[in-house]
């Protein structure tokens, strides 16, 4: 787990210039190896020990993992200051997590209370993936989203509340540690109701005017704006 750590850092992050560098240097790379230590402890039964591990952890590299935490190979955090993962947090292989990432619970149920990621998981700066909720494999968490719900394979999750942005299932473009071009469902729901306002405007003025224009026109000419804007965002 060591060198695929160390691999994930070397692959994702374009500052890291060699191996001694990233052992030296890196706070979560710190907090990666110092967790895995207490993890360990911890499933032999040590006490308190593995909870003083990640106390000086996270005064050092502030970065907190409960001990308990399962986590994968070839985990990454980058920066790392602020993330939070909770005690019953399972992560998958190949995730990567950025500053002030929380994987939360939402109260103080007992047992399975914080969120499972699948593998090569995104988790934008700042984002919070709270409850006993599972995300899927290949997903993509926009920075400062609020995750409540389960999220399927395959997704880009942007919003407060969360909001799953896909095309009819499809796997979204590849955004692994792109931040800027994540898909807005928001401003496309705005999109779509400007869209239905100007039809409304071209009926109402065909209705009282010399221009006869119909219904189904307006409609077709609709459905063609929509099929030029899937054909530019495919092409993005």
């Amino acid at each position: 787990m060591f060198l695929d750590d160390l691999r994930a850092t070397l692959e994702r992050d374009p500052a890291a210039t060699n191996a001694l560098e990233v052992m030296l240097a890196y706070s979560g790379f710190h907090a990666v190896f110092w967790h895995r230590v207490s993890h360990r402890l911890y499933h032999w039964g040590v006490p308190l020990v593995p909870r003083m591990i990640s106390q000086i952890t996270r005064f050092f590299t502030g970065v907190e993992i409960h001990p308990a935490a399962e986590i994968g190979t070839g985990f990454f955090i980058d920066h790392g200051t602020g993330v939070v993962i909770g005690e019953t947090s399972i992560i998958g292989n190949d995730v990567t997590l950025f500053q002030g990432v929380t994987l939360g619970g939402t109260g103080k149920e007992r047992g399975k209370r914080h969120p499972t990621l699948g593998d090569r998981v995104v988790v934008g700066a700042g984002a919070k993936v709270l409850g006993n909720i599972r995300v899927g494999d290949d997903v993509y968490i926009g920075a400062n989203a609020v995750v409540l719900r389960d999220v399927p394979d395959n997704s880009t999750v942007v919003g407060i509340p969360g909001r799953i942005a896909r095309r009819e299932g499809r796997r979204m473009p590849s955004v692994t540690l792109d931040h800027i071009h994540v898909p807005d469902p928001i401003a496309r729901e705005i999109e779509n109701l400007n869209r239905d306002i100007k039809r409304i405007e071209m009926c109402i003025q065909a209705m009282g005017g010399d221009i006869q224009v119909s219904f189904l026109d307006t409609k077709e000419e609709v459905k063609a704006a929509d099929e030029a804007d899937e054909e530019e965002s495919e092409r993005e």
